[in-house]
């Protein structure tokens, strides 16, 4: 679970990898044998029983520096990834991280580039809001409209929900279902674990080496843990959570 890949000094809610920290982590893939894919080629390959040495990279909230600085190393590897993107807030910027610094996020041009150069697009809601306190109407724009949205922009189905905080509850799960997506990201589920609420592990700055190795060993034990410990971003006006 990747945010944004950019130079940064300010990073309070740990959202931020540098290029060079990044390029690294796609190194030690790489010399592993591993390969970076979309959470739809990691469940596609799944489903087939060849999805050995597949590891799925997200990218949440549609940075406008995926664009600038994740596409080209992502492709120098011949790796794909799966970018959740707002298309209520496109070409806007995360205003919800209140004590953070401002990053843009892509533009409806930033979306189609990046998907015709092979990433995967899905849905990360409207605006970036904690979904299960939401009402009925609520939930459904920010579930159904988003994709409706999204496929417009890329003319292609849009297969992917990745909830924003890691906020997930049944009611959400369904949701979700109902709105025709076939997956659900979240971070760590626990007892919610399936295919609308997959598992991710955090990636960031920090994460060297012997990290990664320790964070790919333990991922298969989120489904029980809670999600790691991470500073608390602040939820936008509206979002019904205190």
């Amino acid at each position: 679970m990747y945010h944004s890949i950019a130079d940064t000094e300010a990073d309070p809610y740990r959202v931020t990898v540098s290029p060079v920290r990044f390029a690294r982590q796609l190194h030690w893939l790489n010399d592993r044998g591993l390969r970076g894919v979309s959470v739809r080629e990691l469940l596609a390959a799944t489903a087939s029983g060849r999805a050995k040495g597949l590891v799925g990279l997200t990218f949440d909230d549609g940075y406008a520096d995926f664009a600038e600085s994740a596409l080209p190393l992502l492709r120098r590897h011949g790796f794909t990834a799966t970018v959740y993107v707002l298309p209520g807030r496109i070409g806007g910027d995360n205003a919800w991280d209140g004590d953070g610094p401002r990053k843009s996020l892509l533009t409806e041009d930033g979306i189609r580039r990046v998907f015709e150069a092979g990433m995967e697009i899905g849905s990360h809601g409207m605006r970036h809001v904690s979904l299960p306190s939401l009402d009925d109407r609520a939930l459904a724009e920010e579930t159904r409209r988003s994709r409706a949205l999204l496929e417009e922009i890329t003319g292609a189905p849009v297969d992917g929900f990745c909830y924003p905080y890691g906020d997930v509850d049944a009611r959400t799960i369904q949701a979700v279902r109902d709105a025709g997506y076939r997956y659900g990201c979240g971070i760590a589920p626990g007892a919610l674990t399936c295919a609308y609420a997959l598992p991710r592990a955090h990636i960031g700055e920090q994460d060297t080496s012997w990290r990664l190795t320790a964070k790919r060993t333990l991922h298969p034990l989120r489904r029980r843990w809670p999600a790691e410990p991470l500073p608390a971003r602040i939820r936008p006006a509206g979002a019904g959570v205190s």
